[in-house]
């Protein structure tokens, strides 16, 4: 399959777009998936008018970029281990899958020579069973971490069920969309290519969206 092109990244996005304020959004920040796509994708990406690039593997990052810039901001959206936050530190414009105190203080430590400061707590609001992200009652205490190690917490980050769908995904999203507004939080990612309508019409101000923007991956 040839890789999209902008042209045709900028009429998916058009979609997603229309979708998204027919679900009653506004200002929704549109970030595309571009994990296993070449660095080619990700420049067509941000042409088309994309609000940045969603990658969720380290090593894949450091390959792709090869030392040179993101085409566009970059959101770190997959787990990440402290020892390897170094390796991208100077290339992450949002951490969106922080959920452990290790990676938060190295981070921190990042930020003082440099780095991105700001993240989004992942909650497994599922409560699904290794699934990544922490629990409803631990973000408090993780905003203290990032507190004292120098790191803005800007929201919160969540993946809908597995299992379920839709009906399963709303209880989740609605939910995760409360912890923010009860913690002055501003920034609510959350929805997917397959749910993300769903997701805006509970809240969400950034969906993270792959196939319905670039295809199927390569």
């Amino acid at each position: 399959m040839a890789a999209p092109d902008a042209a045709r990244i900028a009429g998916n996005l058009a979609t997603v777009r229309e979708r998204i304020r027919s679900a009653g959004g506004s200002g929704i920040q549109v970030i595309a998936v571009t994990k296993t796509h070449p660095l080619e994708v990700l420049e067509d990406a941000v042409a088309a008018g994309c609000d940045g690039l969603g990658e969720n593997y380290v090593q894949e990052i450091v390959a792709k970029l090869a030392g040179g810039p993101p085409p566009g901001p970059l959101h770190m959206i997959g787990t990440v281990q402290s020892n390897k936050v170094r390796r991208i530190a100077g290339v992450v414009s949002l951490w969106q899958s922080v959920d452990r105190e290790s990676v938060i203080a190295e981070i921190g430590r990042r930020a003082a020579t440099g780095g991105c400061a700001d993240v989004l707590l992942q909650v497994n609001a599922a409560g699904e069973e290794g699934k990544g992200g922490c629990t409803p009652g631990e973000i408090d205490a993780l905003r203290g971490t990032a507190e004292r190690h120098g790191v803005r917490v800007l929201g919160l980050m969540t993946v809908g069920p597995t299992e379920g769908g839709l009906a399963a995904a709303g209880p989740v999203f609605r939910l995760v969309r409360r912890l923010c507004d009860e913690g002055g939080m501003g920034v609510c990612s959350m929805g997917m290519s397959a749910d993300y309508e769903l997701a805006v019409a509970c809240g969400s101000t950034m969906v993270r969206i792959g196939s319905a923007l670039l295809g199927s991956r390569t």
